[in-house]
């Protein structure tokens, strides 16, 4: 293994920490944005008479925008590296979330949410190719779960504080005060990461041909492993706010709280997976005995989530939708923190985008499949049905593709 360069142990802690929270706060800020057209949904569908499958078609174009960004995506934080390359796309996806306050039409919202795609594409391959680069081996999976919970912090207070917000200031607001505060991240970013040095030899920017990554079967494990699960996450963020409305009869005020639910059950999986992994390789198993056993565990939790079918009440649907956040966010800690450990670093972000090309088609794929179940009288059983095995099956092609995970210096 590569010794660390001296001008990387003469790196301040401050600045790991300042990496790690403005990770955080941009991935929570991406999920910000992109939430808020779901929550305002039923003010919109009011003042534009949107049909469920115009929904679906925002959503759909948001994924397939994001998939198709995501295929340079990789190439683009690889090339340029990762501080350019986040602040560009920072910067661009905050300039869209606030032109949505001008949409009028459809197809305005269209333009704007494909905008936004194509920059929020960037934030996952680039927050990973950060730990990778910049954080030791031996706290990048915990670091890697902190930031997963960003996420789920952003769409805990989303719901509390948007829906009120846009009935005490309107809708427009919503979009103007979420997208600008990219902008001031964007400055804390440009100024805290000054001082961050690679850990090791890796380069910040490199040529990763694409030939390589196809033909290595830790990218297929990658990239499936994310087709798998990925459609779940999205199921959940565009859709839970209409299940709550659609179901029990909850207005746009009220289903904040069951929503806010989910997603702290969902920060709680995160973090538990962070510390999860550690845990098992200080009891003895191997990297691939613990990273598989931990994804197991996440893989067979969220097997009751399709039990919120049955629920009485919103509170119980929203535990059980919740439960299965917490196994899908346990499960993709895990899929980061295997990647960071068997990938070679200089191509991780490529690999993390083609992994995200596969989970935003399959994440289009299950959104209209909700429109079109819900408009043919098929309420929401498929979908739910879907998130419920979509973890083992990940598990399976993981084990197939990769019988013995080793890491990348290996």
């Amino acid at each position: 293994m590569t010794d660390t360069p001296p001008a990387a142990r003469a790196m301040t802690r401050s600045a790991t920490g300042v990496l790690i929270a403005l990770l955080f706060v941009g991935n929570a800020l991406n999920y910000v944005d992109r939430q808020v057209l779901a929550l305002l949904k039923p003010t919109l569908q009011a003042t534009f008479h949107w049909t469920d499958a115009d929904y679906a078609d925002l959503g759909g174009a948001f994924q397939i925008a994001a998939a198709s960004a995501v295929l340079f995506v990789g190439w683009f934080v690889d090339r340029l590296g990762v501080r350019l390359a986040y602040g560009l796309a920072v910067a661009l996806w905050s300039a869209a979330g606030m032109a949505h306050a001008l949409a009028a039409t459809v197809q305005q919202f269209v333009a704007a949410r494909v905008t936004l795609a194509v920059g929020e594409s960037v934030s996952t391959p680039a927050g990973l190719k950060a730990a990778a680069v910049y954080l030791p081996a031996q706290s990048r999976n915990l670091a890697i779960g902190v930031v997963n919970t960003a996420p789920n912090i952003g769409a805990i207070l989303t719901p509390l504080i948007i829906p009120p917000f846009a009935l005490a200031f309107g809708w427009q607001a919503a979009f103007w005060v979420t997208g600008g505060l990219g902008f001031v991240w964007l400055l804390g970013w440009v100024m805290g990461t000054r001082r961050l040095v690679p850990v090791s030899a890796v380069p910040e920017g490199a040529r990763v041909p694409l030939g390589e990554l196809l033909a290595d079967r830790r990218s297929w494990a990658v990239v499936l492993a994310k087709a798998c699960t990925d459609c779940v996450w999205w199921f959940v963020l565009y859709w839970m706010p209409d299940f709550f409305n659609r179901v029990f009869h909850m207005n746009q005020g009220a289903l904040g709280g069951p929503v806010a639910l989910i997603f702290a059950l969902a920060a709680l999986g995160a973090i538990t997976s962070g510390a999860l992994f550690p845990l098992l390789l200080a009891r003895g198993l191997s990297m691939n005995a613990a990273r598989k056993a931990s994804m197991l565990f996440y893989a067979l939790a969220v097997l009751g989530m399709p039990l919120a079918l049955l629920a009485s009440g919103p509170w119980l649907a929203a535990a059980m939708i919740g439960l299965g956040l917490f196994a899908h966010q346990g499960f993709s800690t895990n899929i980061f923190g295997m990647t960071a450990d068997i990938v070679p670093a200089g191509r991780i972000a490529s690999v993390v985008a083609l992994g995200a090309v596969a989970g935003n088609l399959t994440g289009a794929g299950i959104i209209k499949l909700a429109g079109w179940s819900l408009s043919n009288g098929h309420g929401y059983t498929p979908m739910f049905v879907i998130c419920g095995g979509a973890y083992l099956t990940a598990l399976a092609l993981i084990q197939l593709l990769l019988p013995v995970l080793r890491p990348a210096e290996d």
